[in-house]
């Protein structure tokens, strides 16, 4: 045993115990990815435990006062956890911090009876606790930590009979379900929680700090992958919700008719929430009444099923909720949709996932605030590519017109820090287009997959696929686009006393400009029309889409000109998603054309 003997301990070595306890999951983060069973075979387990430990790193504050390290540990937890376990992990570490006295130091005694304690407040955040998971691992660790207290006094000793008592806890989640049983692994939550305190005990017998430019390693590859089927629900949803008085009671009793696998954690101020459900769309209206949701998450479990288990190809495609492609093509490609985000008021929504068109058409009118936009963070690409980096050899990423959204240098940004960490081949393109003209590049480069051609010969293809690429639109009324900010208001009042429709079109740089000013919507339609009767004149079409804001009459209407004009039918037709929307207005048709 190391004859170095540690009594107490102060914040800094807290601290620096948990950036070592974050160093070993972010190194195994992919095995337990791979055995990731319960509650939802999903394979994503390693990587939310590695997002909450990516929180802790950024977010909290060291401090010589240990009281003050803790709870800044705790609450960049709950700021960032992310998964079931990612949860259950944090409402531990808040259980702790809160039960632990404002002193410099800490003894062998107050941690393990601080760490008891917290054991409740981790059980009283899931609906309906599972034994043979992270919270029994959770517990027979504490309870093991409660029983030393009286016989040690040094933390190394302490430390290491508890880890011992913990691996052996993991041994048991292989027999205690079924499900985890027939699979012949152990629970993945509760390896990454052993994990972490092998690192934490690493600390103390080393004293070795580790920096916190961590580099997230995924070369661990202990097993094979294991067969994953399909969960009860589809979305694994979260969300952190921020306020005043917050009723822990009545979030539970608002979100428990939604799905299972619900966790509700946190203090009155701040609460984080864990859900499977059919249905997040509806869930979060309800949650929006309550607070303010300050942060959010979805994950499409089918999608992440098919990922692991089924897919299709070694290239992934992916792109943002302005591409505007119905599900069914997005599910039959195995397309990676990553949401933008639409804000109304302190309030925030997932475009196409927690705000679905529909919805939005009836608040844009009503709500008190008129939405915006913004782009997915830097985080929120940093944790897609980092996931979908496990799974695929190479990623291409296709993006709204950098003229009209910071999204692509947000991607661009996230995928070059992936590549240092993982070494992996990932293309961030530029689209220059937007909508369907968005959603026809990235449907001929899924296409290109399946008729077996390379990433790099697809690559090279996009920036041609984006000049062959013409997208007109409609304008119904300027009402939308002057509330958003893209007309002014004289312009938008001079505009609506003429009655003008405008036509936009994306130019070849991805910027917009106006094609024409017809006073009715017929003639906005002829003018259309006849701009792409000239525009196709003795070429070849590859496809064409039509999306819309709550006007399929009209959609229809070009629908069935453009067929008669070329003999294609379209791609596909689709409503288009609310972050478009927000700034051109209901009633909005975009006919997007790509030649071959």
């Amino acid at each position: 045993m190391n004859e170095v003997t540690i009594n107490e301990i102060n914040g800094k070595q807290l601290y620096h115990s948990f950036i070592s306890g974050a160093h070993k999951i972010f190194e195994h983060q992919s095995y337990i990815n791979k055995i990731n069973v319960f509650p939802v075979a999903d394979a994503d387990t390693g990587t939310n435990l590695a997002s909450t430990m990516r929180s802790i790193i950024d977010i909290s504050v060291p401090s010589e006062n240990l009281k003050v390290s803790a709870d800044s540990i705790a609450d960049a937890a709950l700021t960032g956890a992310r998964g079931n376990s990612g949860i259950i992990f944090a409402q531990f570490l808040y259980g702790f911090s809160n039960e632990l006295q404002a002193k410099e130091t800490i003894t062998v005694e107050d941690f393990a009876e601080s760490m008891k304690k917290a054991v409740k407040y981790a059980y009283d955040a899931i609906a309906n606790p599972v034994e043979g998971t992270i919270i029994s691992v959770i517990k027979d660790w504490a309870e093991h930590l409660y029983t030393l207290k009286d016989k040690m006094d040094d933390f190394i000793r302490l430390l290491f009979a508890a880890f011992e008592t913990a691996s052996e806890s993991l041994k048991e989640t292989a027999k205690q379900m079924e499900k985890i049983r027939n699979k012949h692994v152990v629970d993945a939550g509760a390896k990454g929680f052993v994990v972490f305190l092998e690192g934490m005990l690493e600390f103390f017998r080393t004293g070795k700090m580790i920096s916190t430019e961590i580099l997230e390693n995924d070369q661990v590859i202990e097993e094979e992958v294991i067969s994953h089927e399909n969960p009860t629900y589809r979305y694994c949803t979260e969300a952190l919700i921020t306020g005043e008085n917050l009723d822990k009671k009545r979030i539970r009793q608002t979100i428990e008719g939604y799905g299972d696998s619900m966790v509700v954690a946190g203090s009155n101020k701040k609460m984080r929430i864990h859900i499977h459900t059919d249905t997040p769309w509806t869930l979060f209206v309800k949650l929006g009444k309550l607070g303010n949701i300050a942060a959010q998450k979805v994950d499409d479990m089918v999608m992440q099923n098919e990922v692991v288990s089924n897919a299709r190809f070694k290239t992934a495609i992916m792109t943002d909720s302005t591409c505007d492609l119905p599900e069914e093509l997005i599910e039959k490609h195995q397309i990676q949709i990553i949401p933008l985000n639409i804000h109304f008021g302190k309030s925030f929504y997932l475009d196409t996932v927690t705000m679905q068109p529909e919805q939005f058409y009836r608040m844009i009118d009503t709500a008190p605030h008129y939405p915006s936009t913004s782009q997915p963070s830097f985080k929120d690409f940093y944790n897609k590519y980092n996931y979908l980096s496990t799974h695929y050899e190479s990623i291409i990423s296709l993006h709204i017109s950098n003229k009209l959204s910071g999204t692509w240098q947000n991607s661009l940004n996230a995928a070059n820090k992936v590549i240092e960490h993982h070494h992996k081949k990932i293309d961030v393109i530029n689209s220059n287009r937007l909508s369907g003209g968005l959603g026809l590049m990235v449907l001929r480069a899924a296409k290109a997959l399946e008729e077996g051609i390379s990433h790099d010969d697809i690559v090279a293809q996009l920036p041609k696929w984006s000049n062959n690429t013409l997208m007109l639109v409609s304008v119904k009324t300027l009402k939308y686009m002057v509330k958003s900010g893209r007309v002014s208001n004289t312009r938008g009042f001079i505009g609506s006393l003429l009655n003008v429709k405008p036509i936009v079109v994306v130019t070849k740089d991805g910027g917009t400009e106006t094609y024409g000013k017809p006073f009715s919507e017929k003639k906005s339609m002829r003018m259309i029309m006849d701009r792409l009767k000239k525009h196709l004149a003795g070429k070849k079409i590859w496809g064409y889409a039509i999306t819309h804001a709550n006007n399929p009459e009209t959609a229809r209407w070009y629908v069935d000109r453009i067929e008669e004009l070329t003999g294609k039918k379209p791609e596909y037709i689709k409503t288009a998603s609310p972050a478009l929307v927000t700034h051109v207005g209901i009633g909005v048709v975009a006919v997007s054309v790509m030649l071959e």
